[in-house]
């Protein structure tokens, strides 16, 4: 059991710190923050892993919640498309958050690897996509898909987690023409109702270390607010860069733990 957070070394504190902030910029930008955060958060000594699951949602929730405020402030994304999404994003992170207590993440981790990958591929060879926002549907289909995308993908966050931000923001071009900068704001709304399920899961079962996360929480929203900010100064094809650099990562990162449960028969 982890003792409380005035007995963690300076430099531990130090480095989750540091890994709050990074994964603050990179959720702004794409999403995918967790690929830097969680694992620095399981480094403080006497952690358990759901401790470390649940820490580092309230973490994420600062961050997401100060870059969905950023973007909104800084650009013309209308804000009330995002909400139906959100409401079912929550739902859909408890139900996922239950189902994670209960079943291996090893099951999942080969189909999330494929859809990585199929994420990758499309924005690789369809480098045109997510330039503009071009609607591509009637307000009626894009409610439908936006909310059929946000339990999905919600349900995928409590379960999981790593790369929501960019599954989120890919079915947002690719099911409603979304631009990036456009679909990462919307997403960020979504981010933070997923946050806000799971740690409604984590919260009942008494598994949050409040202390620590409200630290995380305070460095994920300064790397939130700079990563929007980077983001919507420096638009589109910036977005893309990121996105594609995080997507490899997560990539690299699944693939070896796919790689690892196969070899040492783990599940």
């Amino acid at each position: 059991m982890m003792a409380g957070i005035e007995s963690l070394d300076p430099g531990v504190l130090l480095l989750v710190l540091l890994g709050g902030f990074l994964a603050g910029w990179v959720d702004a930008v794409v999403g995918g923050g967790g690929l830097i955060q969680l694992p620095v958060v399981l480094m403080v000594p006497g952690i358990t892993p759901v401790q470390a699951l649940a820490t580092n949602k309230l973490g994420s929730l600062f961050g997401t919640s100060t870059s969905a405020i950023t973007y909104f402030r800084r650009t013309t994304t209308p804000l009330k498309p995002s909400l139906p999404m959100a409401a079912v994003a929550f739902c859909g992170s408890f139900g996922g958050a239950i189902v994670a207590s209960s079943l291996p993440q090893a099951v999942f981790k080969p189909v999330i690897l494929l859809a990585l990958v199929a994420v990758a591929a499309f924005t690789v060879l369809r480098p045109d996509a997510g330039q503009l926002h071009q609607p591509t549907t009637s307000e009626r289909t894009a409610l439908l898909r936006s909310t059929i995308l946000g339990l999905v993908i919600g349900f995928y966050d409590g379960v999981l987690g790593p790369g929501t931000g960019s599954f989120l923001i890919i079915g947002l071009i690719t099911l409603l023409g979304q631009s990036f900068l456009r679909a990462s704001a919307q997403a960020k709304v979504a981010n933070m109702a997923t946050n806000l399920g799971a740690l409604a899961f984590f919260g009942l079962h008494g598994s949050i270390l409040w202390a620590l996360g409200l630290l995380l929480g305070l460095a994920n929203m300064a790397g939130g607010y700079t990563g929007a900010r980077s983001a919507v100064a420096k638009g589109n094809g910036f977005v893309r860069v990121v996105f594609l650099a995080v997507v490899s990562m997560l990539i690299i990162k699944t693939g070896w733990d796919v790689w690892q449960d196969l070899v040492l028969g783990r599940n």
